[in-house]
């Protein structure tokens, strides 16, 4: 398994770092709106512009189309589905849909949901890259059903939703979707170890119709050192997604340790790794992205992810609980720079999520600690968190300049738990988010998680929850927030505004 000397690391971390500090500028421009629930509120809820402007959901995705019309989605729990937005003026305005996954009667014509319904856990969104028959682009939800994923499909920009569960595969976990063409779309997922599956499992599996049906099912951990170690010794997967000017390639990201690191309790996930397929998710190639010898070091913060400008270079950003970092890859994920530095600073950063545009252009996102550099878990309550967007005209570059936009000065105070389901701190902020770039401005539009209480024009507080100020910081106020960038630069070159 190749290995970078610790001296090239800090030799390029250290020219990187000069390249971010050479590049302080003033930041894009946003507005940022909380977004409508589907239930209480009916489907078609505009934000912002509306008092019903309020949800409880968190941990949610964005996805965008080719003409720039974004869909949103986020985790009601378990068991109590999935809420979901559209936006047709490029992130501007969102109205939310139906849910993707209520079953319902009468649920797509009134948006009215009532008792239980399958998902709302782990949920992720993709949207297609060519029309389907009406004309529309199709837009795909995924969520998590305790031991089954389900895909929900809009044929119609999200008016209506067609639920598919998707998996056969006993105790599946943390689904991803993506899409391409007209009708293809696919998702990965973890199995567990069990009777009929020995080791960890990462599959890919791709239906032709829409979600309609599944028949494409490969393990992208193959027989390499890599992949060996990622189903032997432990792992966490990140995004999937296609190379956006060649779908037969696709990429799935993954944090893992080796084999022998695996019985020692004190050893964590602490290399990065890649699955790349050449052939449309058919057969899968398993590549280190980044190799480290500290057992004590842990990359699945939450989560690694990855994404692919249109010139075909692929990304890589990881968050070692510190500090958030990127690499980049131009021969598609077989070998990678080294690590590049992006958040600023000694201040602890997590959970980053990439949007890349054009040939070397990307926005990055990622929480922040004001003043603090220590666990994230073990942050004390004075300390407060932000949302923060790093953005890049040249990432595909070993000195890369960035400009950054404070987007949300305080979303969060206090510890941030990234342990899933195993967390026993706080949760609020749940495990990531989402930003992407309208290809028609190249404006971004990020969505996250917020617990903090507003009341304001374009931020409602949730009357269901009884959110109030002195649930600032609790689960009464999580909420899902969207920020749509409305001046500066875009990530799409001849796109700008």
């Amino acid at each position: 398994m190749k290995r970078i000397s610790a001296a090239s690391i800090a030799l390029v971390l250290l020219f990187a770092l000069a390249g971010v500090a050479s590049a302080a500028k003033p930041g894009n421009t946003f507005t940022d709106f909380t977004l409508a629930a589907t239930p209480p509120n009916p489907a078609g809820t505009v934000c912002p512009g509306s008092a019903l402007c309020y949800n409880g959901a968190a941990e949610p995705a964005i996805a965008v189309s080719p003409t720039g019309r974004f869909y949103g989605s986020s985790e009601n729990a378990l068991l109590r589905g999935t809420l979901a937005w559209t936006s047709g003026d490029n992130g501007l305005h969102f109205a939310s849909t139906p849910s993707p996954n209520d079953v319902s009667v009468g649920s797509d014509s009134t948006g009215q949901e009532a008792g239980r319904e399958p998902g709302g856990g782990d949920t992720d969104a993709a949207v297609a890259t060519a029309v389907n028959a009406q004309g529309n682009y199709n837009a795909y939800v995924v969520s998590l059903t305790l031991a089954n994923i389900d895909v929900s499909t809009s044929t119609n920009n999200g008016q209506t939703w067609s639920l598919n569960p998707a998996t056969a595969l006993p105790v599946d976990d943390r689904p991803w979707v993506a899409a391409t063409g007209s009708s293809k779309v696919c998702i990965s997922y973890l199995t567990a170890p069990g009777i009929l599956v020995p080791n960890v499992g990462l599959h890919v599996q791709c239906s032709y119709d829409a979600g309609a049906s599944f028949t494409q099912v490969a393990d992208a951990y193959d027989t390499s050192d890599v992949g060996l170690a990622a189903s032997q010794g432990g792992s966490r997967t990140g995004n999937l997604v296609f190379d956006p000017t060649n779908p037969s390639y696709m990429y799935t990201v993954f944090a893992f340790e080796n084999i022998e690191d695996a019985p020692n309790p004190n050893a964590f996930l602490h290399n990065v790794g890649i699955a790349a397929s050449n052939d449309g998710g058919l057969t899968w190639h398993d590549y280190p992205v980044h190799l480290n010898p500290d057992i004590s070091a842990k990359y699945d913060n939450q989560f690694v992810n990855v994404a692919v400008d249109k010139a075909g270079v692929v990304y890589v950003a990881y968050s070692d609980n510190h500090g958030v970092f990127y690499q980049y890859s131009v021969d598609h994920g077989q070998t990678f720079s080294a690590p590049i530095q992006v958040s600023q600073g000694t201040d602890t950063a997590v959970m980053p999520w990439l949007a890349a545009g054009d040939g070397g252009k990307i926005d990055l996102v990622y929480y922040q600690a004001t003043g603090y550099s220590g666990n994230p878990e073990s942050a004390p309550a004075s300390v407060p968190w932000k949302v923060v967007m790093a953005q890049s005209l040249a990432a595909n570059s070993p000195l890369p300049a960035f400009g950054y936009t404070t987007v949300n000065s305080v979303v969060h105070h206090g510890g941030v738990c990234e342990g899933g389901a195993l967390c026993t701190g706080n949760r609020d902020l749940y495990d990531d988010f989402g930003v992407e770039a309208s290809p028609t401005t190249g404006l971004a539009s990020i969505i996250y998680s917020d617990d903090q209480y507003q009341n304001d024009a374009n931020h409602k507080p949730n009357p269901v929850k009884g959110c109030t100020s002195a649930l600032n910081d609790q689960s009464g106020c999580d909420h899902t927030n969207m920020a749509t960038q409305t001046a500066g630069t875009g990530i799409y070159t001849t796109k700008k505004k």
